[in-house]
């Protein structure tokens, strides 16, 4: 089919000239008030749950970045972790070597089939990890920015035929595939048990076979898209070598780059800078945005925001112009940026400029967990409970009040260890953080004083400022180092897993660790999901810190019909704790009242208390 490449192109300047209206009003400079309440739930789809064995992953799927073995096929899901495939076998490939190629079958009727699980978890709102169609296991390589990936949904080679008859520059001819039309009814179904549901995507960059790309592939100059990525250099046809060079996101070619135009200021990773996005690029992004925040033109039927990945390589003016357009199509969407690292792996970015309301509603506020994990974890630098609220102050105190509520409170994603895995090593955290990088790295099952930690890092999160994020599995009682440790599939109750064997890694006799779902870790999360759900003065009450020395924590949670009480005892020894008033109090952990000015917790203890009138 002949693509004609006009519409999109005549679109983008009218797409582009309106979003130069107004601003938005002041109600939509605000974060929407259901992101202060929600209890997040991270979603990494390859990976947690398949649904419908009948649409796994082929070879012909995976074309593009990737070569696939001779062999090549599904891993089961209960496979030992760090054991290589027959294929991998045969073709000599280490662990290391599979990373990107292992797939295990995850897809979206797997998440429709999990949402009961989840509304009796306490989760009140979805972010899934990228979902539009791609060749990798994580889908930030897109394809189509405007299809759920075909090894999604129900008829892969369906919806791959439907794709081909496309013209993708122009949205009246893209169709609902039926992986799409999935994805559609997984929101619905949300909706219905009152989540929410966000969209994770990369407006960086594309995959090498995003349709845009292949064409300034074929075409080079003469490529209608020519503009749209940051190339340096056009290949010369006069010569017999190529000369064709671009940029890709952190200099990888397999994700080539699109083109940031009037810089104004110094672009540097890690930092905000002011620009703008080639004009044709970001129409088309603009018309996969509305796509699914109103399907089929329904408000109702549609996502509830976007989380976006890399914030910091786009230029602000983007996002400016991003969020006049989102809040214009939908006033309630979230937008959550990843703001995360100015100088890895010791300084993290002021997400400060992205959240005073004219782009951001919140970011994935790692800014907060670091801190936190240095009080709470056995690291080789600990904070006191003094040191951890000066730090705490210090990350709110930099955002305005609606902001710091609506932060994503993380702990642990796919781009970092799992939580107790984490709190297990006690190094810097997320330096070398996987057993290649660090042969001493601890990459099996922790030890109990590490699940207690974990359980108090836990309690403060549920019940300190900003709303709480569980990266999926977590839950379940899984460790995992970094990537790739961290995107194991789920470990779900009824699963008979194979035990995981280290001995491809570090200098140690062969270590054998059963895995397999805990039930007592995910009745805890439940409880604490419950218990912030509950409580609404633990999503928008006031935060006070309460006098403490040493490695004790209090704080005060506070609204004008209720007041809770938290304290944490990280000390050696048992610890003695000042109520801030007398009278009766009810201890939201055991159900028992406690009437006192004083209590004391043992080492390693947390402790809710409310206030009964």
């Amino acid at each position: 089919m002949k693509k004609n490449f006009l519409p999109l192109l005549l679109a983008s300047a009218a797409q582009v000239a309106a979003l130069a209206q107004p601003a938005p009003p002041a109600a939509t400079a605000l974060p929407p008030a259901w992101a202060q309440k929600v209890v997040w739930y991270q979603i990494f789809v390859e990976r947690f749950a398949n649904g419908d064995p009948r649409n796994d992953p082929r070879p012909e799927n995976m074309q593009g970045s990737f070569t696939v073995p001779a062999g090549w096929s599904i891993t089961p899901w209960t496979h030992n972790w760090y054991q290589p495939e027959p294929w991998a076998q045969a073709a000599k490939l280490n662990f290391n070597d599979t990373r990107s190629l292992r797939r295990f079958g995850g897809d979206l009727q797997g998440v429709l089939d999990k949402l009961g699980y989840l509304q009796e978890l306490g989760v009140t709102a979805l972010y899934l990890n990228p979902i539009n169609d791609a060749p990798s296991l994580h889908k930030y390589d897109a394809r189509s920015y405007h299809h759920v990936d075909v090894t999604f949904g129900p008829d892969p080679a369906g919806d791959a035929k439907l794709i081909a008859q496309e013209n993708p520059t122009d949205p009246a001819t893209w169709q609902w595939t039926s992986a799409d039309k999935l994805f559609l009814k997984l929101v619905a179904e949300a909706h219905k048990r009152n989540m929410k549901v966000v969209l994770d995507y990369s407006w960086n960059h594309t995959g090498v076979e995003f349709w845009a790309w292949q064409d300034i592939v074929k075409n080079q100059q003469q490529s209608a898209f020519r503009d749209w990525y940051d190339v340096v250099k056009f290949d010369d046809p006069q010569t017999p070598q190529s000369e064709f060079a671009y940029n890709g996101w952190v200099g990888l070619k397999s994700l080539p780059e699109l083109k940031k135009i009037n810089i104004t200021t110094i672009r540097k990773a890690g930092r905000p800078y002011e620009g703008e996005l080639n004009p044709g690029a970001q129409a088309h992004i603009l018309a996969v945005t509305i796509r699914w925040l109103t399907p089929y033109g329904d408000p109702k039927r549609g996502i509830d925001g976007y989380r976006l990945d890399v914030a910091d390589q786009l230029p602000m003016g983007f996002w400016r112009s991003y969020r006049t357009f989102v809040k214009s199509v939908k006033p309630e969407a979230y937008l959550v940026g990843e703001i995360w690292w100015e100088e890895w792996p010791d300084k993290l970015m002021n997400p400060a400029p992205y959240t005073k309301g004219d782009i951001f509603d919140g970011v994935m506020f790692y800014q907060a967990y670091r801190p936190a994990r240095s009080f709470f974890a056995a690291v080789d630098q600990p904070l006191t409970g003094p040191q951890l609220a000066d730090r705490l102050q210090a990350e709110w105190n930099r955002l305005g009040k609606p902001f710091r509520y609506a932060m994503m409170s993380v702990s642990s994603t796919h781009d970092s260890p799992r939580l107790l895995t984490c709190f297990y090593n006690p190094g810097k955290y997320k330096y070398k953080a996987n057993a290649g990088d660090d042969p001493t790295y601890q990459t099996g099952k922790p030890d109990p004083a590490t699940y207690q930690r974990v359980k108090l890092y836990l309690l403060h999160q549920f019940t300190s400022i900003g709303a709480p994020q569980i990266w999926n599995g977590d839950e379940l009682g899984m460790w995992g180092a970094d990537d790739p440790d961290c995107r194991k599939p789920l470990w779900w109750p009824g699963l008979k897993f194979e035990p995981e064997t280290r001995t491809n890694f570090q200098p140690v006799p062969p270590s054998f660790d059963p895995v397999g779902y805990n039930a007592a870790h995910h009745a805890y999360y439940q409880q604490l999901a419950h218990l912030r759900r509950d409580n609404p003065v633990l999503q928008t009450g006031e935060l006070t810190f309460l006098p403490t020395k040493g490695r004790t924590l209090a704080y005060v949670r506070t609204n004008p019909t209720d007041r809770i009480v938290v304290l944490f005892n990280m000390e050696a020894t048992k610890q003695e704790f000042t109520l801030p008033e007398k009278g009766k109090w009810l201890n939201l952990l055991t159900g028992k009242p406690v009437v006192a000015s004083t209590t004391t917790l043992p080492t390693l203890t947390g402790m809710v208390l409310k206030k009964v009138n």
